[in-house]
């Protein structure tokens, strides 16, 4: 085949143009690619720490914030609340919180931080198949009977529990709601998701 009146260099500049464009559109889509198998910034947020601002939270009163795309209760309980605490432990089935559903610090009958008895953080999942009970904070409603103190019904499949989240006897729910780790930044602000004590903190 003859090649008289071909410019050569004019082919092997448009052969090497093609091949750098193409190399180029390679990267381009290899780029955004590779880049979808980092976690988003929303997924990276989804685990991170949430600070809860209950400086008007009422006694008696209830909270929601989510972490790790969960519901987290925060209850103010009353001075009545705490004290019908401690006449629930032969209805439940884990009363000491021996079930290592909360942090170390929340291994108590009120199942929260000692500088503040009266605030309950959990998660608002119920322990069975995964439903979010409902907050019935009434005392002796005609449906949950005379002994009922205060709490969480779940409707799924009927599991209760207690003011401090702890599960009774007799339900589906085998343990207690789960106390996710959480530390109060002051008196009215709580970081939920993060339990750590700064070094050189009391």
């Amino acid at each position: 085949m003859s090649t008289d009146g071909v410019d050569t260099s004019r082919r092997r500049f448009l052969t090497a143009s093609t091949s750098v464009v193409g190399a180029v559109g390679v990267v381009g889509v290899a780029v955004p690619f590779l880049a979808s198998w980092q976690p988003s910034a929303r997924a990276k947020a989804a685990g991170a720490p949430v600070e809860a601002d209950i400086s008007k939270l009422e006694e008696g009163g209830m909270a929601t914030f989510e972490w790790r795309k969960q519901p987290v209760w925060v209850v103010r309980r009353t001075a009545r609340n705490m004290k019908d605490l401690d006449t629930l432990k032969d209805q439940l089935v884990d009363p000491e919180s021996k079930v290592p559903q909360q942090p170390e610090y929340a291994q108590n009958p009120y199942r929260s931080r000692e500088e503040h008895p009266e605030i309950i953080v959990m998660v608002g999942i119920c322990t069975h198949l995964g439903c979010s009970p409902t907050p019935r904070m009434e005392v002796a409603p005609a449906d949950l009977g005379p002994d009922w103190k205060g709490g969480f019904f779940c409707p799924c499949h009927g599991s209760k529990f207690d003011l401090a989240g702890r599960v009774y006897k007799h339900v589906p729910a085998p343990t207690n709601l789960v106390v996710p780790p959480y530390k109060y930044l002051s008196d009215t602000l709580i970081l939920i998701g993060d339990d750590t004590v700064e070094e050189g903190a009391a």
